[in-house]
């Protein structure tokens, strides 16, 4: 079935990505480069890839920024830096800085907000109302279950009281960051929507958790966010699984439908940064019938 081999084919490219030689993974970076000045680097960010290694990560982009820097500029370059981190799973537009001091600078701008990031996801079901902003503060917890694991989860301020109905304020979790989101529908078909989000603050998972737990509408293919109690492959409606040519016990193999597709970075001048989503989102887009001819 080919929707199906689409899929495997995708877990099997990112896992090649983690065991490719250094130099070959450089290179895929390097074809991905959406824009370069003395200053920064822009790469496209592909699916299944970590930004920082760690136990069991042989590859990440963090590994590859001296053999990308000297591609680049022709042998002779000192590191590329990391300004911010995307999740493994998400793919799109990345900035990399040419020297420490861009590094600081820019870090300093997305910690202070001056960052303009829109994403794009799929996402299963229709948010009501259509547009809007998610403003509910998240936290990490830890989730029992047969498998216990953490997860980001909601911790609102308020809540409805169980004996008359009325909002009642909650005392403040300590280890709660707030977290601020603005969502806009661009199409809906086939029970799902295509999303256009601005993360307003940069909380880890902040966007899967706001859609999944906020908004009732998880982005297709996030099995982590889809139940709280367990980790198990998201439940699909027929006509999503109908319209995608997949089983519903292959969904586990389905990625994340998340993408970073623009930044605006106000370095000196604004320095508009765009990227298309990768084929199979855009396969994904055909298929699910959500058109975004006016985009």
């Amino acid at each position: 079935d080919p929707a199906q081999r689409r899929v495997r084919e995708l877990a099997a490219l990112s896992k090649r990505l983690q065991q490719v030689h250094p130099n070959v993974l450089a290179k895929v970076l390097k074809q991905g480069t959406l824009y370069q000045d003395e200053e920064i680097v822009a790469i496209n960010k592909p699916y299944g890839l970590p930004v920082h290694g760690g136990p069991g990560i042989k590859n990440s982009i963090a590994d590859v920024l001296p053999i990308l820097a000297k591609m680049l500029e022709n042998m002779k370059a000192e590191p590329l830096h990391l300004c911010h981190r995307l999740d493994k799973e998400t793919t799109g537009v990345m900035v990399l800085a040419r020297n420490k001091e861009v590094a600081e600078r820019i870090r300093l701008l997305f910690k202070t907000r001056q960052v303009e990031k829109i994403y794009w996801a799929i996402s299963l079901g229709d948010p009501d109302p259509a547009e809007g902003i998610v403003e509910i503060p998240i936290v990490e917890k830890e989730v029992q279950s047969h498998q216990s694991h953490y997860k980001m989860t909601l911790a609102p301020n308020y809540r409805l009281s169980s004996e008359d109905g009325k909002v009642v304020k909650i005392r403040k979790n300590r280890n709660a960051e707030s977290a601020v989101t603005r969502y806009r529908r661009l199409a809906s078909s086939s029970a799902c929507s295509l999303l256009e989000l601005q993360p307003i603050t940069g909380v880890k998972h902040q966007i899967r958790v706001h859609l999944a737990y906020g908004l009732g509408c998880p982005v297709l293919g996030d099995h982590k966010y889809s139940h709280w109690s367990k980790l198990a492959p998201q439940k699909l409606p027929e006509i999503t699984l109908k319209r995608l040519k997949l089983e519903q016990s292959k969904a586990r193999h389905l990625p994340l439908h998340l993408h970073a597709h623009r930044l605006s970075l106000p370095l000196g001048r604004r320095i508009d940064l765009v990227c298309k989503p990768p084929l199979f989102f855009q396969k994904t887009l055909k298929k699910l019938d959500l058109d975004v001819a006016n985009e």
